[in-house]
């Protein structure tokens, strides 16, 4: 593997794994911070969690207009660089408001996967994008299993241990891009950076135009809503409904993050030459909504856990829809695509979890009309087969 991709894979990698690595963590040390109960402190994790979000949101689309012009390696050094300053100071920090500091800079700077997937499709030759974007998402994947293996570890040591080891990481990748990357953005394809195309509305209106692309990100958007069911609802789901304990929860969540880093990695290419970037995106899409229907009603743990790797062969759907968009942007509008796509995906963090717990929440309350701790999964199934029509509605502009 050529140097500067394994640079990339690894940075996509660490940006999952900082997430992960402080996820085991963020109570004890707002508690550590802050006092109160873990109730007050879930509510300020809430606070953190949107925070971050937001400024994803936010500022994707400006950082990948950014390396339309000024380039992709600059944008991902410095990116690393403030990362790794971050990790630190949320090591540090003695008050809530830094804490709150650091998640604002961490969703500034968390555009490495954007920027990285930008640089990924600068180097693949057009036949072969929806297999390396799978690459990135199996790194990703790899990262959000081992994030909070290493978090739960390293915070036997005290809740800022990890944050010292996502720094450690991160400045420690810097180094690598820093001897490795070559600028994968040349005179040919440079754009000049304009402030309107960094707002993320104008960004999707300028993505939107290009042919094609706009049903796509509808499709993008309504499926990454009905996924975040599983990180959104999922602990909360099992232990009521299989009485699961943390650790059972833990082992699920890590096999489902294998069986995507599989599946991305390698197992995408079988489907992407069996049937196309259309054919996987639909066989991806009609997997999800099965799975989800399934897992709402069984009664069973054994066979959730059974299902659980079988709902992650769905995740070859993102690399083939971002491998056609990326085939219909020009080549000095990649870094603005991507930009989009994380910020489309921010927007569905924001968004998913209000959905899936009001849902949970109304449906096991003792008023419920009916006990269906299931509901946020149904939910799921009908957003997934809404990204279905929509994509067969575009048939006619995706090949």
């Amino acid at each position: 593997m050529r140097l500067p991709v394994l640079f990339l894979l690894i940075t996509v990698m660490i940006d999952a794994m900082g997430v992960g690595l402080i996820m085991p963590v963020m109570p004890d040390l707002i508690r550590d911070v802050q006092g109160g109960t873990l109730a007050q402190a879930a509510i300020w994790g809430g606070v953190l969690s949107t925070v971050f979000a937001v400024m994803q949101f936010l500022c994707s689309p400006g950082l990948g207009n950014l390396s339309d012009h000024f380039g992709r390696r600059p944008v991902l050094l410095v990116s690393l660089a403030v990362l790794t300053l971050d990790y630190l100071v949320m090591a540090l920090a003695g008050s809530i408001w830094l804490l709150l500091l650091g998640r604002v800079v961490g969703g500034i700077t968390s555009a490495t996967q954007a920027t990285a997937s930008a640089c990924m499709a600068d180097l693949s030759a057009p036949k072969d994008k929806a297999a390396n974007f799978g690459l990135v998402g199996a790194a990703f994947g790899l990262g959000f299993v081992l994030g909070p293996l290493v978090g739960g570890t390293l915070g036997a040591f005290g809740p800022r241990a990890p944050f010292y080891a996502a720094a450690l990481l991160a400045g420690a990748n810097f180094a690598f891009g820093l001897l490795v990357m070559r600028e994968t953005v040349t005179d040919r394809i440079r754009r000049p950076f304009t402030w309107a195309r960094a707002n993320p509305l104008c960004a999707f209106r300028a993505v939107s135009n290009l042919p094609g692309v706009r049903p796509l990100l509808w499709v993008f958007f309504v499926y990454s809503v009905a996924l975040y069911v599983y990180p959104a609802i999922w602990a909360y789901f099992t232990q009521e409904r299989f009485g699961w304990s943390t650790q059972v929860i833990g082992l699920s969540l890590a096999l489902f993050g294998v069986t995507v880093a599989l599946v991305q990695g390698g197992l995408i290419r079988v489907f992407l030459f069996r049937l196309g970037d259309r054919g996987t995106v639909i066989f991806g899409l009609v997997l999800d909504a099965i799975s989800a229907t399934l897992i709402a009603v069984i009664a069973s743990g054994t066979l959730a856990l059974i299902l659980t790797p079988i709902a992650a062969l769905g995740a070859v759907v993102v690399p083939a829809l971002q491998g056609i968009m990326s085939r219909r942007a020009p080549d000095d509008a990649q870094g603005e695509l991507q930009g989009v796509l994380t910020s489309v995906n921010a927007l569905a963090m924001i968004l998913s979890p209000l959905m899936m717990t009001t849902s949970f929440a109304a449906f096991t309350a003792e008023s419920a009309p009916i006990y269906l701790p299931g509901a946020p999964f149904l939910l799921a199934t009908v957003l997934l087969l809404g990204a279905l029509a929509l994509f067969l509605r575009a048939r006619s502009s995706v090949t």
